[in-house]
């Protein structure tokens, strides 16, 4: 379930970020600080460029124990493991169908129909894995048991959001 996206959030993810987020729906996933880890985002930007990737990870701790995932080789490990395991092929096809509807329910007007990345959900999904980034916001987003390599990938980074946080330098600026 999505939270309004607040002038407090704006404010925290454009910490987060660097930059103003962009055709935020709402808040997926918060940490336990409070601040937002995960956005939720239209399928189509503002400019009305295509954006496939609906669940948008911007706690920066998180990003960067991820991006230590993705260096140790992971991602061509999760993979092989998909040609090998038919019940894990079929789970990662599901989270892949689960993605494209979450982003269909986000869209809104001229943003509901962007055929430009229709079939098309995020992290390499449903064939390959290719952005663990994407795969863990999902993950984070919808809760436990419906994206396994996003799962994986929260469980394999523990408690990210321990400190130093980010809340004290948002708390510092504002």
């Amino acid at each position: 379930m999505l939270e309004p996206f607040s002038e407090a959030d704006q404010a925290a993810v454009h910490a987060q970020l660097g930059r103003v987020p962009r055709a935020v729906v709402g808040v997926a996933h918060r940490c336990p600080c409070g601040k937002p880890a995960v956005l939720a985002t239209e399928p189509r930007l503002p400019d009305g460029t295509p954006f496939p990737t609906t669940y948008y990870l911007t706690c920066p701790r998180a990003t960067a124990a991820i991006s230590r995932l993705e260096s140790d080789g992971r991602m061509a490990e999760m993979t092989d493991r998909l040609a090998d395991d038919a019940e894990l092929a079929e789970a990662y096809r599901a989270a892949h169908l689960a993605y494209l509807a979450d982003r269909k329910s986000f869209g809104d007007g001229p943003s509901a129909d962007v055929p430009e990345i229709d079939g098309v959900s995020a992290g390499g999904m449903p064939t390959r894995v290719k952005c663990l980034h994407a795969l863990a916001a999902h993950a984070l987003a919808v809760g436990p048991g419906v994206n396994p390599f996003g799962d994986e990938a929260v469980a394999a980074i523990g408690e990210f959001w321990r400190s130093p946080c980010l809340s004290d330098v948002i708390e510092e600026q504002s």
